[in-house]
């Protein structure tokens, strides 16, 4: 019996059975995404479901089932944060994966299910594929994780975001794969053509001897595992490591730590920031800190200091983690029952007023970004930047999975705008990278240690960084008005 045949017999039983052969095929799709990194198996898993959907037809359950098995393999790290404090919230962790992988497939879902219904065909179903994808990194709040096009990451591939963005390389996966699917040895002698040219032609080679003029910066990694960071006999321990790694007998001209490194809030941490900034020899302190407004809100910042402890710059950050730094529709969840939901993160956090550029002398301008807002291509701002500075704490994010995508997340949007890259992350993955999305130092994950970098060149601006995702919008547009010019039309006489 054939895979199709499996996959879309009748009778409830065989629906139960297709359901469960398209989840576990989405799960095999979703093994491009780092840590397997294999975007081969992901282009093959994508090439069979629109071959299944071409001959047999796929609606809303069957782009659901896909999806759920996609999300529920590629986020399950998810639980992790729920795991930090199991006794108060370990009961939701396998609630939290069920809904998100659940919840994202309905993205996937209703693009099947339009592509059925409006008889769209091949062509039709790429675009709104490709069309939903970009819409979930937008609607509410958005959440850009491991898009389609993101499986290119490790390699020379990637460098296409540098013109076409993350959701032109969904684009072009996706289409690769409708490519394949439709048979025919010049489609896809044409894809794996292709592939292999821009595999070869696009790779950067090796970095550039280092500029010896360039400012060094020092980025420090302390890894304070989640469960001890709070704990306030430990906090000592914790500032003493932070100061020792800060010190060094080369000269440097900025020091990073992550984000919230400082456990006390902005307004008493002139001494402690005075001490990290003399430990490098007097070097500006770039740090992540929690710091009380005006209005008595609590807000995620990051702050420049000089020798003195003196704040010279500052920055609150704007896109806030959903039911990690604010609860979303916390006044209905407690009218509706769950009060004790609804209050697992307090009030939570202030967000920011928006995208802005801090300068620090020496350097030049820098785009701060603050764990979660590193994954958003569309909101790094307009104005261009001398780097991008990333502060974070991904010890939320467990052991591997979740900490490797989300820096592969940052490495990708060096690439897209052409610009370096600071990262320094509590545990990890803490790294300089150029502006070809080039790892020029890094540290493993769960390790304390220090990176000493002069700061690469920021390169031309890249068509991406000029024109942001306007092409691949309108070019999604006009494919799907084809689309519908041609819809019911299909060689097997039927729609997709």
């Amino acid at each position: 019996m054939t895979v199709t045949a499996v996959l879309f017999r009748r009778g409830l039983g065989a629906s139960v059975l297709r359901m469960a052969g398209l989840g576990a095929l989405g799960a095999v799709a979703g093994l491009g995404q780092v840590p397997t990194g294999w975007p081969f198996v992901t282009l093959l898993a994508l090439t069979l479901v629109l071959a299944l959907a071409r001959r047999e037809g796929a609606g809303f359950r069957e782009g659901w089932a896909f999806g759920a098995g996609y999300f529920a393999l590629t986020l399950r790290w998810i639980t992790e944060p729920f795991l930090v404090d199991p006794a108060r919230t370990g009961w939701m962790a396998p609630f939290a994966l069920l809904l998100m992988a659940g919840g994202l497939a309905l993205f996937w879902g209703a693009a099947f299910g339009l592509t059925r219904r409006l008889r769209l065909g091949l062509l039709g179903l790429v675009v709104l594929w490709a069309g939903v994808e970009a819409l979930r990194s937008l609607a509410f709040t958005g959440f850009p994780w491991v898009l389609i096009g993101q499986v290119w990451s490790p390699t020379p591939l990637v460098q296409l975001a540098a013109f076409v963005g993350v959701h032109g390389l969904t684009l072009l996966t996706l289409g690769g794969a409708a490519l394949l699917a439709a048979g025919g040895w010049a489609g896809r002698t044409a894809v794996v053509g292709a592939i292999a040219l821009g595999w070869v032609g696009l790779d950067p080679g090796p970095a550039p001897v280092p500029d010896p003029q360039a400012p060094v910066v020092r980025v420090v990694q302390p890894n304070v595992p989640q469960q001890e960071k709070w704990d306030p006999v430990l906090q000592p321990m914790h500032l003493r490591r932070l100061l020792e790694l800060s010190g060094g007998e080369a000269p440097v001209d900025l020091v990073v730590w992550p984000e919230t490194a400082l456990t006390e809030p902005l307004d008493w941490a002139g001494p402690t920031l005075a001490a990290g900034s003399q430990a490098a020899g007097g070097a500006p302190l770039a740090t992540g800190v929690v710091r009380v407004d005006g209005d008595g809100g609590y807000r995620n910042s990051l702050v420049v200091a000089d020798g003195t402890g003196a704040v010279t710059a500052l920055y609150d950050k704007v896109h806030l983690v959903p039911f990690g730094e604010y609860i979303p529709f916390r006044g209905l969840l407690s009218r509706i029952g769950l009060r004790a939901l609804a209050d697992i993160q307090g009030e939570g956090f202030t967000p920011g007023p928006g995208p802005s550029l801090i300068d620090i002398p020496g350097l030049g301008t820098a785009r701060p970004l603050i764990c979660y807002e590193g994954i958003f291509a569309e909101e790094i701002g307009p104005e261009r930047p001398r780097f991008l500075l990333l502060v974070t704490n991904d010890a939320w994010f467990g052991r591997r999975a979740g900490p490797e995508q989300h820096f592969a997340w940052g490495r990708l949007r060096a690439v897209e705008l052409g610009l370096p890259m600071v990262r320094a992350a509590n545990t990890g993955i803490s790294a300089v990278i150029d502006g070809k999305g080039r790892v020029l130092a890094a540290l493993p994950l769960h390790e304390a240690g220090v990176i000493d970098m002069p700061l690469p060149q920021a390169l031309p601006p890249t068509v991406y960084a000029r024109l942001g995702d306007a092409p691949v919008l309108l070019l999604l547009l006009l494919l799907l008005a084809a689309a519908w010019g041609r819809r019911g039309i299909d060689p097997r006489g039927r729609g997709a």
